[in-house]
């Protein structure tokens, strides 16, 4: 098996969505079974691009460029789908990026198998996503997209503890927040299909997360911080605009982020 920094590289390197998650569940399958067999495989080096792969569609537009359609109808539904699965995709590339990216920081064995596990997850709900486009008669790359995406990844290129602080813990915990409200739209069209695959991707990515928390306070106690300070301050710094309430809270404590993180940095502070 080769090193993990270089599969993780690999996964960057390739363009089309479908083969970007079969590559990524793959290698995660390759790597959950060498560590269940007691393993500790070698983590290696890679020099990753600074942009993932991306295939010739979507055609990605600034955020105000992005065409708004409403849900009640059938093509707003399949844009909302669209936008979703939009985000799994640069999700699976987040998470094999922070491998990559960042495999010259000493950190425990624990760290890869969490993020592994995160983009595993994440190519399967990309997958999710696209399967309930097609089924709706579309697919990913038919509608444009957001170009902004990946711009957290740029910032933070250079900053483990900024990537963690604003990845998981502030736009995947968004996520946390608007998921609900998406299951409930579904549920109103009697679109089952939707709503059993987004429930899936709510219950997973709670654990995702958690593991932003988890490995941000590990680095605050390794470097003697206070991670509420810190948090504040690499928001601050990284993350473009106040956070948007209302807040899961209770979804966000389950993941390690209590209230008095978060609320200080919302437009209503």
């Amino acid at each position: 098996m080769k090193p993990l920094a270089e599969m993780a590289d690999q996964v960057l390197r390739t363009a089309d969505g479908r083969e970007k998650t079969a590559l990524s569940r793959n290698f995660a399958q390759m790597w959950q079974t060498a560590r269940a067999e007691g393993h500790e495989p070698d983590i290696g080096k890679a020099d990753p691009p600074l942009h993932p792969a991306r295939p010739a569609r979507p055609e990605l537009l600034s955020p105000r460029e992005v065409p708004h359609r409403k849900t009640g109808s059938e093509a707003g539904r399949i844009a909302l789908l669209h936008a979703v699965a939009h985000i799994e995709l640069n999700a699976v590339d987040l998470h094999w990026d922070i491998i990559a990216r960042f495999s010259d920081v000493d950190m425990p064995m624990g760290f890869y198998d969490d993020w592994v596990k995160a983009a595993d997850e994440e190519s399967k709900h990309f997958n999710l996503m696209c399967d309930c486009l097609e089924a709706m008669g579309s697919h990913y790359g038919a509608l444009p997209a957001h170009a902004g995406m990946w711009r957290a990844a740029e910032d933070t290129f250079d900053d483990l503890m900024g990537r963690l602080a604003v990845v998981p813990m502030v736009l995947e915990a968004r996520g946390l927040d608007v998921t609900p409200g998406m299951i409930e739209i579904f549920r109103r069209a009697k679109a089952g299909q939707a709503v059993e695959a987004l429930e899936v991707i709510y219950g997973e990515e709670v654990s995702h997360v958690a593991y932003g928390s988890k490995w941000f306070h590990f680095l605050c106690g390794r470097n003697n911080e206070d991670p509420k300070i810190r948090f504040h301050a690499l928001v601050r710094k990284y993350f473009h605009g106040a956070l948007k309430p209302p807040f899961n809270e209770e979804k966000r404590a389950e993941a390690g982020i209590p209230p008095d993180f978060y609320w200080p940095l919302s437009q209503t502070a």
